[in-house]
């Protein structure tokens, strides 16, 4: 596959994906996300390669996730779902897979970074979701997994309020493994993988597949609840295309025009 968005090279048994689309601060359109997965597949079948490194371009943002403004232009006749399954691809991988976060990690930056087997985050990281901010479709197993990672609590506060969180928050939230200097990235980046490629790769594929092993049960009972939920008469609704041109118009959205209101009899 020949890559537009992404940029895909291999090195002494390590394979780099790099996000390219730093006007967009890494943001990922549908095509974005289909070189990503062939990426990930294509280094998994490579017998050379024992670690994969996924990263964004420039130091400003690993990704700030879904490109809103490509949904806008170009998914007229999509729902949510249509998204290509790039967390399917990195289960189905047999091999570890790093995110190496630099700037923004937000919205689907965030989730994509942590599903990834390790994350390493410079001191400049930022990490949130977006969700509930722009009313982009957030459910199911990107939100459930999460409370694996940081528990209930911290889990409902990351998605319900939309915050922001340095590197060093996200490392005491459960988010982040490590948190380097970012004028040493690179250099710790390697020494991490690095440190991969001297393990057994059988065995780190059978301890894969055993960490995966504990939570896919949740995977397809999500996606169907999902599919439930977010019907395409929200997606192509007023609430979900108020909250991506008010993101597009640089403003605040005005969400509470679409709570209903009860009337009580006194």
């Amino acid at each position: 596959m020949e890559y537009t968005d992404i940029l895909y090279e291999t090195s002494a048994g390590k394979a780099k994906i790099t996000i390219n689309r730093p006007e967009t601060l890494n943001a990922f359109s549908s095509h974005t996300c289909v070189e990503i997965i062939d990426a990930i597949l294509t280094a998994d079948e490579d017998p050379e390669v024992g670690v994969i490194v996924l990263t964004g371009a420039g130091d400003r943002a690993f990704s700030s996730g879904g490109d809103v403004k490509w949904d806008i232009e170009n998914l007229k006749d999509y729902t949510h779902l249509d998204y290509p399954d790039m967390v399917g691809a990195m289960r189905k991988c047999t091999k570890p897979i790093i995110a190496a976060v630099k700037g923004y990690a937000v919205g689907g930056g965030n989730w994509l970074a942590y599903f990834c087997d390790l994350t390493i985050a410079a001191d400049n990281a930022i990490f949130g979701q977006n969700g509930a901010r722009v009313a982009s479709p957030a459910g199911g197993y990107w939100v459930n997994y999460a409370t694996r990672l940081m528990g209930e609590k911290r889990a409902r506060e990351m998605w319900y309020l939309c915050r922001r969180y340095t590197a060093q928050e996200a490392k005491e939230m459960g988010l982040v493994n490590f948190v380097v200097p970012l004028d040493r990235f690179d250099e710790e980046v390697d020494r991490l993988a690095e440190e991969i490629l001297d393990k057994s790769p059988t065995v780190l594929k059978l301890l894969k597949y055993s960490f995966d092993m504990a939570s896919d049960f949740q995977r397809g009972y999500s996606y169907t609840l999902v599919q439930k939920m977010f019907a395409p008469d929200f997606v192509h609704g007023p609430e979900n295309r108020e909250g991506e041109y008010a993101f597009v118009e640089k403003r605040q959205p005005n969400f509470r025009q679409f709570r209903k209101r009860t009337e009580t009899n006194s």
